[in-house]
């Protein structure tokens, strides 16, 4: 039993979590945003170039959360080295973590030119080939950038800063549009490339985003004691395999969890461009929304991986219990947003009739599951502040691939309920995940209390 006292209290508690929670919603909403703003602007173009988007952002999505997902382990190493008062091993983390995503990054970058070879295969429609692939060829170009700024997000956010990449991710946003115009559009030399012309717009954009939190890192003040680049480092083999075994099961976790629902596109893309569009619509939506207790479950990572750091288990629990009431709460809000404003959340994506139906009728699964997955995300955030993985790695990979695919697949190719039976299959592979991460969170919790 640790001899750490545990001077805190419930106000103390949600004042810190909601300190670190806000500015990584702000910076959450705003990089979900850039695909937002992709849909949005290919939807303008044509059905066939928002379908075409629809296939290209499901096949990247899942590369990109797998690789940046592996740089999150930056986040409770550098909160553990923060709560155990050794600021040496601050920079160490953070210097050995850029260098594994820059490695990663270019491996993820190989992946997505190799990407486009396999979208026959998957059964997408000829007429979507052209520009799907070319939005996959350009997109991937920005990896490196992708990975690289998730680590040095993670060493500013678990020292207790999550603001100057708040702010980054705003400007993105704002620079999105206009370098999407260019692209879609053309402009001087730069040809009309269509839906396609976003995957060179946010590969620029990640590169412009990574180039700033670097500069902001190493000219600001308040990462003088943790200075990462004030020195030059060779690849340390432990920490590469630290941050590898903690980071490769999180970026799993992420992509079993985020593919599932970015391969529906392609499950459902046979039973025609109206349902496609319809469910991009909806998961669009569920996209953002899944922000807010994305960003609770990183405030709960730090928190609780400084209090992991001090041994402080009693402290841990109260953040853990605060956290998952105030995921609950939160839930609730968004099953009420979604219900309510459904027409207007869906007109703002499409004018046609028929797609914006399917797309309301769509969003009610979604409003079926906004507890348990406020739930599971909050448990495996918690994890992870207590540097557990691994279990959770392996839950989403049974709750997503073993259980909800085959359902979702089998409801949508061989009932009448096609694109619903996708969301069904989601609903209950969210349940199952939840289940299982809340009892293994339990026992981890009973098993630090009688050790």
């Amino acid at each position: 039993m640790s001899n750490v006292s545990s001077l805190t209290t419930t106000r103390y508690e949600l004042k810190q979590l909601f300190h670190l929670m806000i500015p990584i919603l702000v910076t959450q909403f705003s990089q979900a945003g850039l695909g937002l703003i992709d849909t949005i602007m290919a939807g303008h173009l044509s059905p066939t170039d928002l379908a075409a988007i629809a296939v290209g952002v499901g096949l990247w999505i899942p590369v990109m959360l797998l690789f940046s997902g592996i740089m999150i382990a930056t986040t409770p190493l550098v909160a553990e080295a923060n709560g155990a008062r050794t600021p040496e091993k601050i920079a160490t983390i953070a210097r050995q973590s850029l260098w594994v995503a820059f490695i990663l990054g270019i491996i993820a970058a190989l992946i997505l030119q190799v990407m486009p070879f396999l979208l026959p295969v998957l059964g997408v429609p000829e007429a979507l080939l052209p520009k799907a692939s070319l939005f996959l060829h350009a997109i991937g170009l920005g990896m490196p950038a992708v990975t690289m700024y998730a680590a040095l997000r993670g060493y500013s956010e678990a020292l207790g800063y999550p603001r100057p990449v708040t702010a980054i991710s705003l400007g993105a946003l704002v620079a999105l549009v206009p370098l999407n115009f260019i692209f879609m559009y053309g402009l001087g030399p730069i040809p009309e490339l269509g839906s396609a012309g976003c995957g060179f717009a946010t590969a620029i954009l990640q590169w412009l985003m990574f180039i700033t939190l670097a500069m902001y890192v190493f000219k600001g003040k308040a990462y003088r004691k943790t200075q990462v680049f004030a020195a030059w480092e060779k690849i340390d083999p432990y920490w590469v395999k630290r941050i590898l075994q903690l980071g490769f099961p999180i970026g799993l976790a992420i992509f079993f969890e985020v593919s599932i629902f970015s391969t529906a596109a392609i499950v459902l893309s046979p039973l025609g461009e109206t349902l496609v569009a319809a469910h991009q619509i909806a998961i669009s939506v569920t996209s953002q929304l899944f922000m807010i207790p994305m960003s609770l479950a990183i405030a709960l990572t730090i928190r609780i991986g400084t209090y992991y750091g001090e041994k402080n288990w009693l402290a841990m629990r109260k953040v853990q219990y605060l956290g998952l009431l105030t995921g609950t709460v939160l839930a609730v809000a968004t099953m009420a947003l979604i219900w309510f404003f459904r027409p207007e959340i869906v007109s703002i994506y499409t004018s046609d009739y028929e797609v914006a139906q399917v797309a309301m009728y769509l969003l009610l699964f979604a409003i079926a599951y906004q507890l348990m997955d406020a739930w599971q995300v909050s448990a495996a955030g918690c994890l992870r502040g207590m540097q557990d993985t691994k279990g959770p790695m392996w839950i989403t990979m049974i709750a997503y691939w073993v259980i909800a695919f085959p359902v979702g697949v089998y409801l949508a190719r061989f009932t009448e309920m096609k694109a619903a039976g996708v969301w069904v299959g989601l609903i209950v592979g969210l349940t199952v995940a939840c289940v299982l991460l809340l009892t293994r969170l339990y026992r981890i919790n009973h098993r630090l209390k009688t050790a």
